[in-house]
Formats: C-alpha cells, sequence, structure tokens
C-alpha cells in the first residue's frame, strides 16, 4: 500500500470515526439529559466517575500500550506473532481488573448504602465488562491495521444504541435498580461488542475479498494464540516497544483522567458535585470527543505507517517525508480554528447552554463558569492531540523511554495543580490544571517537531500563525456575542434568547467566510482528503 493510498483510507478512516463519535456524545448527551429526570446526581456522580474511571483504567493500562506498538509496522508483519502478543492483554486487563476492584472496595471511602446501594456490584461488573472487552482486541487491532474502515463503525454503533435503548427501557421501568441497571448496560455493551467482531471474522475470513486482500489470517483458529516453528513465540522488538509504550500509558492515564483520580482519591467534591461537574465536562468535550479524537487516533495510523521510527529525515524517502509535513500542518491549522471558534464563541453561550439542558441545576453556580474555562482547554487539547500524535508516531524507542521521565515529570506536577487550584477555586480548578498540563505537552511536542524538520525545508508549525484578518474577525465576534449575552440573555423568555443565537450565527457564518478565503490551503486538504469519501465510490 502506497503512502498516498495510506492517507486515503485514513482520511475515511477519520471521517467513520468522526461520524462514531458524533453518535456515541449526542446518544449520551441525551441519555444524560433523560437520565437527569428518574435518578439522582448522586448515582449519575458514582457510575460517571467513579465506575467509569474503573473500567477506563483497566482498558487503558491493558491495551494502549499494545496498540500503539503493534499498529506502528503496518499490515506486512508476522501477524500471528503479533497475535500471540496481543492475547497478553486479556491476562493483564484481568489482573488490573481484580487489583484495581479491590482498591476500588477497601481503599476508596464507600458510598453510602442507603442513598447509594449496589456499589459492590457495580465495581465486580465494570471491571468484568473491561475484560470482556479486551477479548475483541486482536480484532480490533487486526481491521485498524487493514482499514477495514466500516467495521468499528457499525460495530460500536450497535453496541452503543443497544446500551442506550436498554439503559432508557431500565430507568423508565425500574429506577430504584440504580447502579444494577447502569452496570448490566456496560456488560451489555462490552457483550455485544465482542459478539459482533467475531461474527464478522467467521463471515470474512476464507472468501474471495480476504484472498484478494491477501489477509494474513486465514481461519478462526488463527486468530487465538499458536506456537511457530522454528520462531519466537512473539515479536520481542515489538514486545519491548510495547513495554515502553507502556510505561508512558501509565503516566499518560493519569494526565488524561487526573481530576477524576483527584476526585476519587482525595474527596474534594462529593457524589453530587462530582455528578454535576462530569456532566458539564461531558457537554464541554463534544467537539474534542467526536472530532479532535478520532482524528488523533487515525492519522497516527498514518504517520506510523509514512515515517519509519526513529530514522532521521534524511534516511527516509522524500516524498513521504514532505506528505507527512503537509498533513501535519493541515490537521495543526484545522484544529487550531475549530478549537478558536469553541473558545471565543463558547464565552458568550455557555450559560444558555447549560439552560436548555438541565435548567437551572447546571446554570446556576458554577456550571456557566466551568464552561468557558473548559472552552480555552478544548482549544489546547485539540493541538495537543495532533502534536502528540506526530511526535509518538515519530519517536524513535530510545526517545520513547526519556519521555517517560516528562510524563512522570507532568503527572506529578498536574496532581499538584489539581489538588491546590481545586481547594483554591473549586471544581473549575480542576480545568486550570488540565490547561497547565496541556499548554507544557504542547511545548514538549513543538520542542520535537522543530527539531525532527530542522534539517529539512519543511516548516509545518508555521500552520499555527492564522491571518491578521481572521484574527480580528474572531476578536470582533467575541465582544460582538459577549455584548450580545448582557443584553438579551437569559432571563427575558425565548424570544431574547433567539436574538442571543441569531447573532451567534451571524458572527460564525463571517468567520467561516474569513476562514474559507484565507486557509486556501486548508480547504483544499479538507475537500480531497477529509471530504473525498463522499464523492469517491469505495472500491
Amino acid at each position: 500500500m502506497t503512502s498516498k493510498d495510506v492517507l486515503n483510507s485514513t482520511a475515511r478512516l477519520a471521517s467513520y470515526n468522526v461520524l462514531l463519535q458524533v453518535l456515541f456524545r449526542v446518544l449520551t448527551f441525551v441519555l444524560n439529559a433523560f437520565t437527569l429526570r428518574f435518578v439522582s446526581k448522586e448515582i449519575i456522580g458514582v457510575v460517571n466517575v467513579r465506575l467509569t474511571l474503573l473500567y477506563s483504567t483497566v482498558l487503558f493500562l491493558a491495551r494502549e500500550a499494545f496498540r500503539r506498538a503493534c499498529l506502528s509496522g503496518g499490515a506486512e508483519q508476522n501477524w500471528t506473532q503479533i497475535i500471540n502478543l496481543l492475547w497478553m492483554t486479556v491476562p493483564l486487563g484481568t489482573v488490573w481488573a481484580l487489583l484495581l476492584g479491590w482498591v476500588w472496595l477497601r481503599l476508596l471511602e464507600t458510598p453510602d448504602p442507603l442513598s447509594i446501594p449496589h456499589y459492590e456490584f457495580g465495581v465486580l461488573v465494570f471491571g468484568l465488562s473491561a475484560v470482556v472487552e479486551l477479548l475483541s482486541e486482536p480484532l480490533w487491532i487486526l481491521a485498524q491495521a487493514h482499514m477495514f474502515v466500516k467495521l468499528k463503525v457499525v460495530v460500536e454503533s450497535v453496541s452503543i444504541i443497544m446500551k442506550c435503548l436498554f439503559t432508557v427501557a431500565m430507568v423508565i421501568f425500574a429506577p430504584h435498580w440504580g447502579i444494577y441497571l447502569f452496570s448490566l448496560a456496560q456488560l451489555l455493551y462490552t457483550s455485544v461488542l465482542l459478539i459482533f467482531y467475531f461474527l464478522y471474522f467467521i463471515k470474512f475470513l476464507g472468501t474471495q475479498e480476504a484472498e484478494k486482500k491477501s489477509f494474513p489470517v486465514l481461519c478462526i483458529r488463527d486468530l487465538f494464540p499458536k506456537r511457530i516453528a522454528h520462531q519466537a513465540l512473539v515479536n520481542w522488538r515489538l514486545a519491548r516497544l510495547t513495554w515502553s509504550f507502556f510505561k508512558q500509558s501509565f503516566l499518560k492515564q493519569v494526565l488524561t483522567e487526573g481530576e477524576r483520580y483527584v476526585m476519587t482519591f482525595f474527596n474534594v467534591l462529593n457524589f453530587g458535585d462530582q455528578g454535576v461537574y462530569d456532566i458539564v465536562n461531558n457537554l464541554g468535550s463534544l467537539v474534542a470527543r467526536f472530532v479532535f479524537l478520532p482524528i488523533e487516533e487515525s492519522f497516527y495510523i498514518f504517520f506510523a505507517k509514512v515515517l519509519e521510527r526513529g530514522k532521521s529525515i534524511g534516511h527516509q524517502k522524500r516524498e513521504e517525508v514532505a506528505m507527512a509535513s503537509s498533513v501535519l500542518e493541515s490537521l495543526l491549522k484545522l484544529v487550531l480554528l475549530i478549537g478558536l471558534t469553541i473558545m471565543v464563541f463558547g464565552y458568550a453561550y455557555s450559560h444558555l447552554l447549560l439552560d436548555i439542558y438541565g435548567g437551572s441545576l447546571l446554570s446556576s453556580g458554577s456550571g456557566p463558569g466551568l464552561l468557558r474555562v473548559y472552552c480555552l482547554y478544548v482549544l489546547l487539547l485539540a493541538v495537543n492531540g495532533v502534536t502528540e500524535c506526530f511526535t509518538f508516531a515519530a519517536m524513535s524507542k530510545e526517545e520513547v523511554d526519556r519521555y517517560n521521565f516528562v510524563m512522570l515529570a507532568l503527572s506529578i506536577c498536574f496532581l499538584c495543580f489539581s489538588y491546590f487550584l481545586t481547594w483554591w477555586h473549586g471544581s473549575v480548578g480542576f480545568i486550570l490544571a488540565n490547561c497547565l498540563n496541556m499548554a507544557l505537552r504542547i511545548a514538549h511536542s513543538i520542542h520535537f517537531i522543530q527539531r525532527y524538520f530542522a534539517p529539512s525545508t519543511h516548516r509545518p508549525l508555521s500552520s499555527l500563525r492564522l491571518s491578521p484578518i481572521l484574527v480580528l474577525v474572531f476578536l470582533a465576534s467575541g465582544l460582538v456575542t459577549a455584548f450580545s449575552e448582557v443584553i438579551f440573555c437569559c432571563d427575558a423568555g425565548w424570544l431574547p434568547r433567539l436574538v442571543h443565537i441569531a447573532v451567534g450565527a451571524v458572527c460564525l457564518l463571517a468567520v467561516l467566510i474569513c476562514s474559507f478565503f484565507t486557509e486556501t490551503k486548508l480547504v483544499h486538504f479538507i475537500r480531497t482528503q477529509l471530504l473525498s469519501m463522499y464523492s469517491k465510490k469505495e472500491t
């Protein structure tokens, strides 16, 4: 597969991933608004913060390093060795589930069983759900490496929809089940995920399509661990790279979910406040989750396939280095513009959005301020996602090992920032700590990218500079919408609210028009790559 083919497939994968994340976040968004009317915010806090943290921590520690390592070499590898290596995620995940489950039950503060019953059952089932999902990990890696761009979207969409339908039905007919119903819904999601992945490969293997693609797995037995004659059981180079990423993944998980760890281990907020914070946090991260994360995941695969890990630019193909630079430049510009738009318009529309979504429960108190600060965090999150995506794909094993020490320092600083800023400024302190942490990570990645491209004429970081005209349009839009909020929002009824929304729509249109005429290179990239799937039939 040429680098051009990889780019086209990666662009399609990114587009499908965006659609999947949109579906997932919209359903979660609606589900949270629905369950708020039937379930207490304390139960939402326990489920969405503490139990979900257990689930995500087990998954991240058990599989993240394997994913990064096993996707680094592309599709042309000894897949029997890789599948053997990937099945290690299951026993590793089981160990983590047992260890962390014991911590969640014995070392952390236990919720009051009268107001939040069945907590022990929730810990058990959420840990089990993580292990069940790990059983599909070899299939997920195979699908990603061979660019099965629709499979992930279809499988995860069906799983999400079934989980949401089950949750809605149980919330309506048995709201007193509390943690029971959310735990069973999570187990249903991971079970459906596992079943559908296996059903797809059972149907796919041995077909003419599989032969046409030269798929390395011939039968279902090949999806499970097995010995290889006269060869090592696993690829030890990938195993060592996995270990390097594993040390890093532990620290990255602390940085990614740091505020939840602080909430869980230091009890700086009660369960009710955790529930409100989580809802506002999920609302603020909608775009980050369904736009930035899929782009990061998909284009990490592109950079890992096009660039040779650990080699300097002078020892790589010029056309592939040029393509990687061009794609990085366009991606940085794209996420920068999206992040700036969210930050500028988020300031004036946070209060209105929370009032529509959750009423006075969310729009009063610290909710609007929390969402405004989160909009700044989204901008930093956008830039960091792309810069780290490239950095991790291009780093050598030795550089990954050295970066682990940087991550350790950042993790310690972040936890300290989170604790003290939360003590000083409540839940807003979590977002401020995240902003500081993200700024430091961006600085490190930018330093690496500058060093990486220094011997060449490519300067992808130039995309972080905007046209002066576009900067002025952003500033004017921020001032106009802030002034509109003071006049029209949000206690005078729906007519002034609609006027406030119309003002924002006009300003947003001005930003889009200005971006279209000033960022022509980005427009060309979006047309030819990210949107090409809509004008071409897949072959």
